[in-house]
């Protein structure tokens, strides 16, 4: 690990590796985490602890705190894709891309042909026989026809891993802290579909929890339910996967992982059962799928995203995901590419509210 930009303390690095994931789903979860940290060298109060969370959110070190919700877990659709906007025309596609709503990020990435990369993010299909992949298709007609450039649609055909995690230097280093087991004992519903109250649930939690020694009360008077209804239904959701994980985000360009690099690979098919796992246990890959190739222009089908503080942290990072690529098939020099983004062109964040609405029943 490297040490960071930020001016983080002892406390400050405690927190960011502890908490990004396993905090307690608990009435007062601030007084165990505090416990936890004690029990690695890190003497606070759940009072302190608290405010020191509150002021790292205030000064952007972290992105947010609370459940990590699974977009495409609670309705609607999401996908990759990829545009070639000219040289002379960039800022203008640009411009018109960042306009639709359902567009949630877009950065500009090194490519000589693809140089602009986008989410799109819908709510179901209105239509009853049709479904998000079909929506997503139809908005990209729509900005094919605005910006007069072709789309290439990536969507997630498998997913091996995702778990955006940065870790620093300082006190509980492995990020091992899980207190999920103090939650409610609760089990899966089975149920794909969200009630209206659970709707309001994820509406409300999306952008973060309230950073208050009773954040899960604060939810609870906020969507007018019940504390312990709450409770069971957050854990509930990361048994099902509707939550990735409950603790804080940081921001890791705050802590200095500036380099962002998509590496992407033409893996034979016979072997990416094997592949996928592998990267996707490399501690440093925090996002790795599998996508569709488009013959003639995308000959690539599999995706392991990395995050570093230098471009030379980088390049090492991605050279350690080629030689585990090559303890599986024979990786050529032009079956690989690495695209850093030099731009974040638009970055709003998946709008849940009409995803959640569309599967609301």
């Amino acid at each position: 690990m490297k040490e960071v930009d930020a001016d983080l303390t002892a406390l400050d690095r405690g927190i960011i590796n502890a908490f990004q994931g396993g905090f307690p789903v608990t009435a007062r979860p601030f007084e165990p985490a505090a416990a936890a940290l004690r029990d690695h060298g890190v003497a606070v109060t759940g009072s302190e602890l608290c405010r020191r969370v509150r002021e790292l959110d205030e000064s952007g070190v972290l992105s947010r705190f609370g459940a990590l919700v699974n977009a495409e877990e609670i309705g609607g659709a999401a996908s990759l894709v990829a545009m070639h906007a000219p040289e002379d025309r960039y800022e203008e596609v640009a411009e018109t891309v960042n306009e639709f709503t359902a567009v949630a990020h877009n950065y500009e990435r090194e490519h000589p042909h693809l140089n602009m990369w986008f989410v799109v993010s819908v709510a179901d299909h209105p239509d009853p026989d049709r479904d998000g992949g079909d929506r997503v298709e139809e908005v990209l007609s729509e900005i094919e026809a605005a910006t007069g450039q072709e789309t290439y649609n990536l969507p997630k055909l498998r997913e091996f891993h995702v778990g955006a995690k940065f870790l620093v230097d300082g006190p509980v280093p492995d990020g091992d802290v899980d207190l999920s087991d103090l939650a409610p004992t609760v089990e899966p519903s089975g149920r794909s579909t969200l009630s209206p109250a659970e709707r309001d649930l994820v509406v409300e939690i999306q952008g973060g929890l309230p950073v208050t020694e009773t954040p899960y009360a604060d939810v609870a008077a906020a969507i007018d339910a019940d504390l312990e209804w709450v409770l069971e239904t957050i854990e509930r959701f990361r048994l099902e996967g509707k939550v990735r994980r409950v603790g804080v985000i940081p921001n890791h360009y705050a802590l200095g992982y500036t380099e962002n690099g998509m590496t992407v690979w033409d893996v034979p098919e016979d072997v990416l059962e094997e592949v996928g796992p592998a990267v996707a246990d490399l501690g440093f890959v925090t996002h790795c799928y599998q996508r569709p190739r488009h013959e003639g222009v995308w000959e690539y089908n599999f995706f392991a995203m990395t995050h570093g503080r230098t471009e030379a942290e980088s390049e090492r990072r991605v050279r350690e995901v080629k030689e585990t690529m090559a303890d599986y098939w024979d990786v050529g020099p032009d079956d690989w590419d690495t695209l850093f983004s030099t731009r974040i062109l638009k970055k709003t964040g998946i709008r849940l509210a009409e995803r959640a609405d569309s599967n609301t029943a």
